[in-house]
């Protein structure tokens, strides 16, 4: 093999939080705490006050491949734990506070964290696992003092930087070291832990930057509506000092009203987050007669945007809305930049387009197989089994022997993402549903996402679910589940029409009920595994 003579230099995370203190060193960084208080820093700043958290944890005995967790909000403190845990080799553990207490309990022993950086706001939850997280021997709470606690060996945050020395450089790393640990939502077993190289984030940052990712650069100012303690914050957090952006951290207000104020103090010119934030904001901006006019672009994924929301904010304020496709194994899969072809055609072509899960993205290798493992044609409309691979894929889990999510193959394995989609020649993906919620009726697959979808346009209905149900003549029938707004009564009839022109007739779902909630995993996904056994004894009125 005859190499190419270039030089040989790692992908570190830590390049990233360098370039952008170099580069961007005067760039807002606007962090709101679970106090309340507005903190204004800049890049040069995360980057000093992350490389004297790095000595700190030094001076706490952490060393290249320990587990530093965090359970907080989106401020710059814990934007400095993304650069200081990885900058000298640990790993950072994010951990999603909105799992049960016995998940967060279990998830900290699996990992094996030595220090837990804990916002105020989630101080109850950390005496509550306390005395079962057998490997955590510090706590951290993010404050300025260390509030009235029972946890021992507890100390304040900018106490523990006050007492070190910034570290003069970071540390020369192996890039295939880990970097990072999220864990999947677990609905139906224990979360499973996604261990991530420094080689796989720089990787998917690059892709999260380009016009066809995220479109991240110097000259927009982000809004991160996702959390940071969910798959990395979709990589924002390292997309933006990547490219130097103005980043705007909210903290734990997520209300339509404190998003609104963000994006018009901050001039926010682009923001992620997952669809019922949105549809929130959407209706706060037509109750107030409010504008957004610096707002350009969003990021959509979790779950699809309604048709409906989509044309509002385009129609209406001038947003476009990307739909974007990944999942704690992957971050990112999918980009719903329009192709220059589909950039010619007419808006309902577009809009159709628009309302998919986005194209496949350069560095993730998608394919559709059947039931029997065969690949199925990229036509857009023969649905299958959506297998992914790539650089910053999952190749297995952290600490698990038994993983049945991966499929060998000739060429090399294969994640099996759970999701049946249909994929059409220019790489453009529509979600069918997940393989464990598809609705098997009469040997044909009813999906449950465009049942949803349809009827979120309804009049008076804010939320919708639908979920398949035993059926003694089709097997599983769909029954549809509806949150109405206030002082709203269900009209059954309403509903079905709104539905009726989006779908085949018999796709329409066989009831409709009325509900004041639909559950929520821990990662904000509606839990039908939760809704199918709540009304498992349901009898059809037709």
């Amino acid at each position: 093999m005859l190499r190419g003579l270039n030089m040989d230099r790692q992908l570190l995370i830590s390049s990233l939080i360098d370039y952008a203190g170099r580069n961007h060193s005067s760039t807002e960084i606007v962090a709101t705490d679970s106090s309340g208080l507005v903190h204004r820093t800049n890049w040069a700043e995360i980057r000093s006050r992350s490389m004297r958290l790095s000595s700190a944890l030094l001076q706490q005995g952490i060393r290249p491949g320990d587990r530093v967790a965090t359970i907080a909000w989106n401020d710059h403190r814990h934007l400095e734990l993304y650069y200081s845990i990885t900058g000298i080799g640990s790993v950072l553990h994010t951990i999603n506070p909105r799992l049960r207490e016995q998940q967060i309990a279990w998830i900290l022993n699996h990992a094996e964290d030595q220090i837990v950086f804990i916002d105020p706001d989630f101080l109850p939850l950390a005496e509550a696992v306390a005395t079962e997280a057998l490997s955590v021997r510090q706590w951290v709470v993010l404050a300025e003092e260390l509030p009235a606690t029972s946890l021992e060996n507890a100390v304040a945050y900018e106490d523990l930087i006050a007492g070190s020395n910034p570290l003069q450089e970071w540390p020369l790393l192996d890039e295939w070291s880990a970097a990072t640990l999220c864990y999947t939502s677990g609905t139906t077993g224990n979360p499973k832990g996604v261990m991530q190289s420094h080689r796989s984030i720089v990787l998917q940052t690059w892709a999260t930057c380009t016009g066809d990712g995220h479109d991240v650069n110097s000259s927009q100012s982000i809004l991160l509506a996702v959390p940071m303690f969910h798959v990395n914050g979709w990589a924002i957090p390292f997309a933006a000092a990547m490219a130097g952006s103005k980043l705007v951290l909210p903290g734990p207000d997520l209300s339509p009203e404190a998003l609104v104020q963000h994006i018009n103090t901050e001039n926010v010119t682009f923001s992620a987050g997952v669809p019922t934030i949105w549809l929130s904001v959407v209706q706060h901006l037509q109750d107030t007669d409010t504008d957004v006019p610096s707002l350009k672009r969003l990021a959509v994924g979790g779950s699809a945007a309604p048709r409906s929301l989509m044309d509002t904010l385009e129609d209406d304020y001038g947003v476009f809305v990307s739909h974007v496709w990944g999942m704690t194994e992957m971050t990112q899969g999918s980009a719903g930049r329009f192709t220059h072809r589909v950039q010619g055609l007419g808006r309902e072509e577009q809009r159709r387009r628009q309302a998919m899960a986005g194209r496949e993205l350069y560095g993730v290798e998608l394919r559709l197989i059947d039931g029997d493992g065969q690949e199925v044609a990229r036509d857009g409309a023969t649905p299958g089994e959506l297998l992914a691979r790539g650089p910053w894929v999952a190749a297995n889990y952290f600490n698990l022997e038994d993983d049945s999510t991966h499929l060998p193959a000739e060429d090399g394995p294969w994640l099996r993402t759970g999701d049946v989609a249909t994929m059409d020649n220019e790489g453009y993906i529509s979600i069918v549903d997940r393989a464990k919620d598809v609705i098997k009726s009469g040997g044909e697959w009813i999906s449950s996402i465009e049942l949803e979808n349809a009827a979120v346009g309804a009049p008076g209905v804010v939320e919708a679910a639908a979920v398949g149900l035993p059926h003694d003549q089709w097997g599983e029938r769909p029954l549809l589940l509806v949150v109405l707004e206030s002082g709203r009564t269900l009209d059954r009839d309403e509903v079905l029409d709104a539905i009726r022109p989006h779908v085949a007739s018999w796709w329409l779902p066989n009831d409709v009920v009325a509900v004041p909630e639909i559950p929520h995993t821990g990662t904000g996904k509606i839990d039908k595994k939760l809704l199918r056994d709540q009304f498992a004894d349901f009898e059809w009125s037709q």
